[in-house]
């Protein structure tokens, strides 16, 4: 495994889909890949045909147990890395990351890490100044390292089904023709849009109303409750726990209600989708909001907090959106405005320029 390229994440999709893009590339590029997560990585390994698996301990940065299991999976990630000698280790964050980075760092092993929101996570700000390049997906709102020349802004690793939708073809509602809307917020933030949205859609007037269809995720214990409230409203709406092609979802959408996680607001710029977007509030650091922002500053969305969300308030916002057909096709081109090419490919660069470098 000589010159491999160790790939370490946290075991969420919002850090290994970014991994899973950038092994993609790697692999095509000749480069041996290894994954390095904790256990909770078996519900991904298909997603890294080839790939060697090794796992770590770690534990969440604000448990009691996380500075003894972070020191136990320094020691065992140093011992792998011994054996590997790979010619890079590459962090997209998440708590597993941690031992694996600052073992590298501690190997004299060639390090970067990923970091894809504009507010630098707690567990990237841990190592960041001991790497060697930091990858941006969007420009660095806070806790930027140190040493600012490190940072390389690369944009968001994005799955191939949203490649393929790349810039699709925005169709502004036409007068009595349907609107499509599209709301999702994750399995943290599904709960308060269960709540909010669909009081929000019995609040529009008719002409409104019977025009809407409507996509929603769903906790599946909310499910039959939104169910309910949309049939007595009769307004069409497909309703889901999870939807496996929610990039084509968002690309048949006239608007997005959605949360502000760096992987949505990437997909929403590489498609071309005006939204809605709700930080979480609980969000550590409060993250989501700076992706947010970077929408609704350049005019291709609305912020709004989840506190000052009612479904009057929200209900008075769709009314106003809709009324404009046109600032929603402008919105839609703003957002695909945004996009940053090509994301992958110069992930890869900078991973093949940080190898030679260190020859």
């Amino acid at each position: 495994m000589n010159g491999a390229i160790v790939l370490s994440a946290g075991g969420t999709g919002g850090h290994l889909f970014p991994a899973q893009a950038l092994a993609g590339e790697l692999t095509r590029r000749g480069r041996r890949i290894v994954v390095m997560t904790d256990a909770r990585f078996a519900n991904y390994a298909t997603s890294f045909p080839g790939a060697r698996i090794e796992t770590v301990p770690s534990a969440p940065l604000n448990s009691v147990t996380a500075p003894f299991k972070i020191a136990s999976g320094i020691i065992q990630a140093f011992g792998k890395l011994l054996r590997l000698k790979p010619a890079a280790v590459i962090g997209f964050g998440g708590y597993p990351s941690v031992p694996v980075m600052l073992a590298a760092s501690l190997a004299r092993v060639p390090t970067a890490i990923i970091e894809q929101n504009a507010v630098v996570g707690r567990a990237n700000r841990l190592v960041m100044n001991q790497v060697r390049r930091v990858a941006a997906a969007f420009p660095i709102a806070r806790f930027a390292p140190r040493d600012k020349t490190k940072i390389v802004l690369t944009g968001n690793p994005l799955r191939p089904a949203v490649i393929e939708l790349w810039g699709a073809p925005y169709d502004a509602p036409l007068p009595d023709a349907p609107l499509h809307l599209l709301v999702f917020g994750g399995s943290q933030g599904a709960r308060a849009f269960s709540e909010i949205v669909p009081q929000a859609i019995t609040r529009l007037p008719y002409d409104l109303k019977r025009r809407l269809r409507i996509v929603q995720q769903c906790r599946p214990e909310d499910i039959e409750t939104v169910r309910t409230i949309y049939a007595n409203a009769e307004i069409r709406a497909e309703l889901q726990p999870f939807f496996v092609d929610l990039p084509q979802r968002m690309a048949e959408a006239h608007l997005v209600i959605g949360r502000s996680g760096a992987g949505t607001v990437a997909e929403l710029m590489a498609i071309g989708r005006p939204a809605i977007l709700v930080p979480l509030p609980h969000a550590l650091d409060d993250n989501q909001t700076p992706n947010a922002e970077i929408l609704s500053r350049a005019g291709a969305g609305w912020t709004v907090a989840q506190s000052q969300m009612s479904p009057d308030s929200l209900a008075r916002m769709l009314i106003e959106i809709f009324a404009h057909p046109d600032d929603l096709a402008r919105r839609a081109r703003a957002a695909h405005a945004l996009a940053v090419p090509d994301a992958t490919e110069k992930l890869a660069d900078m991973v093949d320029a940080l190898t030679r470098n260190s020859a």
